[in-house]
């Protein structure tokens, strides 16, 4: 079957989603009210609570929530076959993550601003808000340790990238300066920017004085360096203790400064992306190689892993960080959150299905596929690069050179990574500061206090725990645990959303189905992992990292999904 069949029924989906679904939610559901004032003006402090145009903050949000997740995510989920995995990104972005992220968004706009996990408070009770910020700040932590690793892998994988990602940062920054001080707009400034990076980038796959290749500065993989440590886990270590610095820096940098301008280049960079890849799909029209179904995927059931392997790109509880943490206290007006919050989703979903593509049409034969594919473990450990590459593959169906397209599709993967990372760091400290504030330890309320507890436990997380890839598999040792506590985190917000609008008697169908659907699909894979994979009483040897924070996160999920229960009984009432 030619992969732009596939791809371009998928399109037309989600452009009727966003056109009659989201506007149904916005207008009876939702009801969106163009007069309210918003936190972004009632608060304004010139640091988060920030009115953004509409577009502007739309880049922001979208490169927040599409980081390599919905890459990650899909490019395993294709193990049990192409089909599957279509129809949850597709089916979950429509009537799932929009619905998640719209919801959310609006909640929070209506209630100052305020996070999702503070509004559990509000909504169900102050031992569910307690219960939630702990279960939110372990998946941030998961988030940066996953992403910190993701990013470093690219580096090593990719080391012509490095530079131009160094390039945006100061450039990012005189464009924040230059619109702050309304000397001009961010559009202009940002395309030359972006012209700039992949000209770097051009350039640097082709000279390799330009690459930053620590492991060959190192003398290669097996080489030995300082503290015994080979050359490529001195790379990781190196550049997560770079990445650590960055994102300590840019989390408590105002958002005018950095994060808006920079995540605006990025959501151009996804933009092109997305068009150079839709392009080169349809171009080229390569047939999927894959198989609809995967016969052979005996050692990992697809029911229901699938649904918490794709997370970001169906549906993800991060979101609902991002929505409420950061994006709704830069809202300038309440209608724009069906543009944003909904329409965010969509571009996500875009992305992870032309993951899905670029990689079933990456192999010549289904034969090959099978054989690269032979098992959930190897599918974890490749899936990116496989995407990347064939990602690039379709590139030159408009004549881009294969090694120039490998740096500019890692460029755009990072720079998403690079996105949520210190969007996650920001939101963490202020996780932090809340628990500071409720249990009054004067310490963690302070802003650099704890963005340095945030970062310093990020990077623990990342380089401590011993995995198969020496030091720094901390976050791929994570990545099973970030698809089920995503997806728990998405199910108590889609509860929160339920309660609020049952409180003000609206229809709540609609958040409700899908709230089931991922609720039940999610503890039965997280019960399976905690008490079978993850403690060593399965047929599995066990893992007592996965344990420990699964077992808590399991907990609170548990008491919390109770909490709402009985107050729903009671509402109802």
């Amino acid at each position: 079957m030619p992969g732009s069949l596939v791809a371009a029924i998928s399109l037309v989906l989600f452009f009727l989603g966003y056109r009659y679904y989201s506007k149904f939610l916005a207008e009876k559901i939702y009801r969106l009210n163009p007069n309210y004032i918003t936190p972004a003006h009632r608060f304004k402090d010139g640091v988060d609570y920030v009115p953004a145009n509409k577009f502007v903050l739309w880049g922001h949000h979208f490169t927040s929530i599409a980081g390599a997740a919905p890459i990650v995510g899909p490019a395993i989920a294709v193990y049990w076959g192409w089909l599957p995995a279509m129809l949850w990104v597709v089916f979950g972005t429509i009537f799932a993550a929009g619905v998640h992220d719209f919801g959310v968004m609006v909640l929070s706009v209506r209630n100052e601003g305020k996070s999702i996990g503070t509004l559990a408070d509000k909504i169900i009770g102050k031992r569910a808000k307690i219960l939630f910020l702990f279960i939110i700040l372990i998946l941030v932590l998961m988030v940066n340790a996953v992403f910190a690793w993701v990013i470093s892998n690219l580096f090593i994988s990719f080391p012509a990238s490095v530079l131009s990602i160094f390039i945006q940062i100061p450039l990012a920054v005189w464009i924040g300066f230059r619109t702050y001080k309304g000397t001009g707009n961010m559009i202009i400034p940002a395309i030359v920017v972006l012209f700039v990076m992949y000209f770097t980038a051009i350039i640097a796959s082709y000279v390799p004085v330009l690459q930053i290749d620590l492991v060959r500065y190192f003398g290669g993989e097996e080489s030995i360096t300082i503290l015994g440590l080979s050359g490529i886990e001195m790379s990781f270590f190196i550049w997560i203790m770079i990445l650590m610095i960055y994102v300590y820096i840019a989390s408590t940098l105002p958002v005018w400064m950095l994060l808006q301008p920079r995540d605006l280049i990025n959501s151009y960079q996804l933009l092109l992306g997305l068009l150079i890849l839709y392009l080169g799909l349809f171009i080229t029209n390569p047939g999927i190689s894959a198989p609809p179904t995967n016969a052979a995927a005996d050692d990992v059931s697809w029911f229901p892993l699938l649904f918490i392997t794709i997370a970001c790109g169906a549906i993800s509880g991060f979101h609902g960080l991002v929505s409420s943490g950061t994006t709704a206290k830069q809202l300038n007006n309440e209608t724009d959150a069906r543009f944003i919050g909904y329409l965010g989703a969509v571009g996500e979903g875009a992305l992870a299905l032309i993951t899905i593509v670029a990689v079933v049409t990456y192999f010549n034969s289904t034969g090959e596929f099978l054989a690269h594919y032979h098992s959930f473990e190897e599918a974890g450990a490749t899936g990116l690069n496989v995407f990347v590459e064939g990602a690039a593959q379709l590139a030159t169906g408009l004549y881009i050179p294969i090694e120039a397209a490998q740096t500019i599709i890692a460029i755009i993967v990072i720079s998403f990574a690079a996105t949520t990372l210190d969007t996650s760091v920001r939101l963490m400290r202020y996780i932090i500061n809340e628990l500071g504030q409720t249990y009054n330890v004067k310490p963690l309320t302070h802003m650099h206090t704890s963005t340095f507890f945030a970062v310093g436990a990020s990077a623990a997380l990342v380089l401590l725990p011993e995995g198969p890839r020496g030091l720094g598999s901390g976050g791929y040792l994570l990545w099973p645990l970030f698809g089920t506590s995503n997806q728990l985190l998405a199910a108590i917000s889609l509860l929160i959303v339920t309660i609020w609008l049952k409180k003000n008697g609206r229809n709540i169908i609609y958040t409700l189905l899908p709230l089931i659907f991922v609720l039940f699909m999610t503890l039965w894979a997280m019960i399976n992992q905690v008490f079978f994979d993850w403690s060593g009483f399965g047929s599995s040897d066990g893992n007592l990292l996965l344990f420990v924070f699964g077992s808590i996160i399991l907990g609170f999920a548990c008491w919390i999904v109770l909490e709402a229960v009985f107050l729903f009984r009671k509402v109802s009432k």
